[in-house]
């Protein structure tokens, strides 16, 4: 493993040590994202590999995110958020099959909106105790 790799192995042990359930649900936001956007530039330059394991990875993170949904105590907007995410999945699927930016535009569209949303409840959530 180069230089490289080893810190950033280390700088995101130590992020996901120091932070809260909010912000751990924004930095998989920020890798989903990241992931996606990666595999882009993997589609435009032709290494169809490196997009492979990305958008397999962003799949990944995108279920997680809907592993942390509680649809009990989240009722309609967690059930909503729930199928979205399940959405987002099977369309980060046919985008690999397809080689297909514009699908992971979509999905990019998708996942902004909602880190926006989240991004914007976090002194609520706070302040209640939510976390």
């Amino acid at each position: 493993m180069n230089a490289l790799h080893q810190y950033q192995a280390v700088n995101t042990q130590t992020s996901v040590v120091d932070v809260d359930r909010h912000q751990l649900i924004q930095l998989l936001f920020d890798g989903a994202i990241e992931r996606i956007n990666m595999a882009k530039a993997r589609i435009n330059a032709k290494d169809f590999e490196g997009k492979n394991r990305l958008i397999n990875k962003s799949i990944e993170i995108v279920s997680g995110l809907r592993s942390f949904l509680d649809i009990e105590k989240g009722q309609e907007l967690a059930k909503n958020l729930f199928d979205l995410y399940v959405y987002c999945e099977h369309k980060l699927f046919q985008a690999n099959v397809r080689n297909d930016i514009s699908i992971l535009d979509e999905v990019l569209g998708h996942l902004k909106k909602i880190q926006e949303g989240w991004s914007g409840i976090r002194k609520e959530v706070l302040e209640k105790g939510l976390i």
